[in-house]
């Protein structure tokens, strides 16, 4: 079977529909089972860098490193009562792979991560640790994907697409509601708020929460210049893959978008900035020198797209969603040898 014959296999019931704010409320009792809410944090040095109000909502304080993990505490929630298959299998540059071998092992459920070659040897270990087996195949995260279809075929394995899974979306959309929550508990409701795009879940469920809850908030998809799928579809209409995906910001280097997360997004979404590498990497210094927090590519990409945007963005109330932290030791050392 092909990479689209285990899509279609596994979307055929499903519906865009299936992500809402009701489900995203269901998914937070599952969720908080195991997790805690992150931070919405403000930092005076960053809003002085910005001249606004900066909101950072912590994805990288979790468990995993990152935000995906709830998106798999709610999927293998509703998989574990199904036991439709003999395990679970997906493909990752790291974050969704920890998501998914975390949340299998709780259910002890077999769980299969592809991961391309030359992947974060550290994130590599985490899904390990998790007890995952990991198999590397193909040179980015859409050549992996090949490999997960024939392994879901002949092993009898579930595939978990990182964004075509409203369980997963319903999860992930449970850190939009603490945004809203956080704020709302001090006064305040957040003009704007910049989300990185890797295979769009993490945009999906923040479309689903504040659409419906703080609908004045303009919402701002994050891409790196050099991966920009999902802008060059936002701006389409329609799914446009890329030939390439060459940013060092692992969680956002995706060439092949989801048109299940792309109807999501056209409809929700105000606008979708892209960054260059250089300028995620200036976003990671100064998030380290103003917060003291240290953030992955992908996770700075938010802050990234806030600093470019700066003078539209003068007095406003602006979250920046930091996704993940899990940067390894060797592009830490790059990062901050070269400043």
């Amino acid at each position: 079977m092909t990479e689209a014959g285990v899509l279609l296999q596994e979307e055929v019931l499903i519906s865009t529909k299936d992500v809402s704010l009701e489900n995203i409320r269901a998914a937070r009792e599952v969720v908080y089972r195991i997790l805690k809410p992150t931070p919405t944090m403000k930092y005076p040095l960053l809003d002085a860098e910005l001249g606004a109000r900066v909101w950072l909502k912590h994805e990288n304080h979790l468990p995993t490193g990152a935000f995906k993990v709830r998106g798999g505490l709610n999927f293998m929630h509703h998989f574990a009562a199904a036991a439709t298959h003999s395990g679970v299998i997906t493909a990752t540059r790291g974050n969704h792979g920890q998501s998914v071998a975390l949340a299998a092992q709780l259910h002890s459920i077999p769980a299969t991560i592809v991961v391309p070659f030359g992947n974060n040897p550290e994130k590599n270990e985490a899904m390990k640790a998790y007890g995952a087996r990991l198999v590397e195949y193909g040179r980015d995260f859409d050549e992996a994907r090949v490999e997960v279809a024939r392994l879901a075929e002949t092993e009898n394995l579930r595939f978990i697409h990182s964004s075509n899974e409203p369980h997963l979306l319903n999860g992930v959309g449970t850190y939009a509601l603490e945004i809203i929550e956080a704020l709302a508990g001090r006064g305040e409701q957040a003009d704007a708020v910049f989300v990185p795009i890797g295979m769009g879940s993490g945009l999906c469920g923040v479309i689903t929460a504040f659409r419906v809850l703080s609908p004045q908030t303009k919402i701002y998809g994050v891409q790196a210049e050099t991966a920009p799928s999902y802008y060059l579809s936002w701006k389409a209409g329609k799914v446009i893959n890329t030939e390439t995906a060459d940013t060092f910001a692992d969680g956002v280097a995706t060439r092949a978008p989801s048109e299940f997360a792309l109807e999501i997004i056209q409809n929700g979404v105000d606008e979708i900035v892209l960054v260059s590498d250089d300028e995620i990497r200036d976003a990671i210094r100064l998030l380290w020198r103003t917060t003291h927090n240290l953030v992955e590519g992908a996770g700075a990409a938010a802050t990234a797209a806030a600093i470019k945007l700066r003078e539209r963005l003068k007095g406003q109330n602006v979250v920046s969603v930091v996704s993940g932290g899990n940067l390894d030791s060797a592009t830490v050392s790059q990062i901050f040898n070269k400043q």
